[in-house]
């Protein structure tokens, strides 16, 4: 691994417009890169958030013609930066869509995709009930892409909660890991930061999470809370409860000095049925 960097989540409120969320998103985008950010990471579902699966099929594009994707691409290149896009809703077929991420590497290519694994079907305290399985399609692997500072994990939101496959990203190398959310408020409240403190000390990697805030279309209320943790479980930078960005130092070295004071992460098998894609 090479020297100190800075990375950056974004935090946005994602409304049922596309065009509307990729400017929102571009923005703080290149507010980020202009304060020296050159890794930069957005939420779940950064361009779009609708309730309902027939409603989400509608307004969701094939790959091929996402309009986000080639915007997001041209963003990487021109501020010359690593830019993970939390997700975006891929159409797959007329029945089913993926919950896609992205990570564009400076030039503009795509370095990774990742499909989200575990679906978020759910009956929230706050009566709000989830059913992602009914429209999303799930992955079969979690990437790690090498970086100049180390390996990147890519996850997505409802994955903190299967503690196995963060375990076996990092003991297949993964250096920093990513958890762009839409965490619900209720769910937020409760487990949000806990859940990520523990994946960084149990990994020994550095997290970057960044959330989606505010209300959305349906009734939806997202958390924000966007984090960025140190591998010794300490919070490094924190936003609030509206879209902006949250900046921190990374040291690189700092993973291997946590994994050798508490090398726990190495001493188990993965345990996940689906091991990482490198």
């Amino acid at each position: 691994m090479s020297g100190a960097f800075k990375a950056a989540c974004i935090q946005v409120n994602a409304s049922t417009d596309l065009e509307e969320n990729i400017a929102q998103a571009s923005r703080l985008i290149v507010d980020a890169a202009g304060a020296g950010a050159k890794l930069i990471l957005t939420p779940e579902n950064t361009t779009m958030i609708v309730r309902g699966r027939e409603a989400t099929l509608a307004k969701a594009h094939p790959e091929a013609s996402h309009p986000a994707v080639p915007a997001f691409a041209a963003l990487a290149a021109k501020l010359g930066v690593w830019l993970s896009i939390g997700s975006l809703t891929i159409r797959l077929s007329e029945e089913a869509a993926a919950n896609r991420s992205y990570l564009f590497a400076p030039d503009g290519s795509l370095a990774a995709r990742y499909d989200k694994i575990h679906m978020f079907d759910v009956n929230v305290p706050d009566g709000q009930v989830y059913r992602e399985s009914a429209t999303f399609q799930r992955g079969e692997g979690a990437p790690i892409v090498p970086l100049p500072w180390g390996k990147l994990g890519l996850t997505i939101c409802y994955d903190l909660r299967f503690p196995q496959l963060y375990r076996a990203l990092a003991q297949a190398g993964a250096d920093f890991l990513t958890v762009p959310s839409a965490f619900t408020r209720v769910t937020g409240r409760a487990h949000w930061h806990t859940l990520l403190r523990a994946r960084a000390v149990e990994t020994g990697c550095y997290v970057f999470a960044a959330a989606q805030c505010g209300d959305h279309d349906g009734g939806r209320e997202t958390y924000g809370h966007s984090l960025i943790i140190g591998p010794w479980g300490e919070v490094l930078a924190e936003a609030d409860e509206a879209p902006g960005i949250i900046l921190a130092d990374i040291e690189p070295a700092r993973v291997a000095e946590a994994r050798s004071m508490v090398p726990a992460w190495q001493l188990d098998a993965p345990t996940e049925e689906v091991l990482p894609a490198t």
